[in-house]
């Protein structure tokens, strides 16, 4: 029962934490939530050639 309930909590904690995650990510549009945004080479990139 106690494991039940641990391991059902760490699903709903994690699943919680990248909902938000993808939240704050995505309000923040495309280039600026993009993991490569310093080396992009993207239209929207704001890195000048």
């Amino acid at each position: 029962m106690i494991a039940n309930i641990i391991i059902g909590g760490a699903i709903f904690s994690y699943a919680s934490w990248a909902l938000i995650r993808f939240i704050n990510k995505s309000k923040k549009g495309k280039c600026a939530s993009c993991a490569l945004e310093k080396n992009c080479s993207s239209s929207c990139s704001t890195i000048e050639k």
